[in-house]
């Protein structure tokens, strides 16, 4: 799904990532980690042609999208086949949750409005939050509004979920269970997921492949094992175990990044 090689990430003068190589498949689920300003978010802004690789000999999205040579007419049908998450949700604050979603339906060129409407009952199910769609975005917790956004990520069925510190701002509980949203619906709708996290204490629930940038450099750290099934994921075992993961400081290991925000459902 995700191919790319010698890869050089900058941003002005500032050289974030140099001659990198990644590889990432169907249905993976990635941790991506490293330290504030190692080029996190800017290695997922690329691969949704939001920021230019500096330069590389292979930059491809889907079998189909060269991001090296992509014209500026075929971004929008990429970013369609990609679900983005934001750390600050960035949700319309001047209409409710269901022209949100709409807003977003109707910008990629859905016309029908019972399909749309189909739509966004499908997503806002998907996310257990059916009941909010005339709910402004003050009103709902921050665990609320990022599930808001992950319905918004979903709404057109993308193959790729880049999730940019998903529960930076949200408390541990909280952060856990969108974790596990996003963990189901890699599992169960095959979808690929790649998180930038400060957060590794997550892989004790949630296993999956991690990717470590340090000193403008990418290293597969490794991972933990899959769980037998996903119902050991959602009702909440350790399958996994962070032993293996030498080298990685222990504040990411078994600390928590969020703050203290309430989780309410409508």
């Amino acid at each position: 799904m995700i191919s790319y090689k010698n890869v050089t990430i900058a941003r002005g003068d500032n050289v974030l990532v140099k001659n990198m190589d990644l590889a990432v498949g169907e249905g993976e689920f990635v941790y991506l980690i490293g330290k504030v300003g190692a080029g996190k978010s800017s290695l997922l802004r690329t691969m949704y042609k939001d920021l230019d690789i500096r330069e590389g000999t292979e930059a491809i999205i889907f079998d189909e999208y060269d991001l090296l040579s992509l014209k500026s007419s075929q971004i929008p049908y990429l970013r369609r086949k990609v679900g983005i998450i934001f750390q600050d949700f960035q949700l319309l604050t001047d209409r409710d949750v269901e022209a949100n979603l709409d807003f977003v339906l109707r910008a990629t060129g859905w016309k029908n409005v019972v399909d749309r409407r189909q739509r966004i009952t499908e997503v806002l199910d998907l996310v257990d939050m059916v009941g909010c769609e005339k709910r402004m975005p003050n009103t709902l917790s921050g665990g609320e509004q990022q599930r808001i956004v992950i319905a918004r990520a979903l709404l057109n069925s993308p193959r790729l979920i880049l999730a940019d510190e998903p529960t930076g701002n949200l408390d541990p509980e909280t952060g856990q269970k969108i974790v596990s949203l996003l963990y189901k619906i890699c599992k169960e709708q095959h979808a690929t997921v790649i998180m930038s996290t400060h957060n590794l204490a997550f892989l004790n629930y949630f296993p999956g492949r991690v990717i470590h940038l340090t000193d403008n450099q990418l290293v597969e750290v490794g991972g933990t094992d899959e769980p037998d099934t996903i119902e050991d994921v959602v009702a909440g075992s350790t399958p996994g175990s962070l032993e293996s993961l030498e080298g990685i400081p222990s504040d990411l290991l078994h600390g928590s990044d969020g703050s203290n925000n309430a989780a309410d459902h409508c």
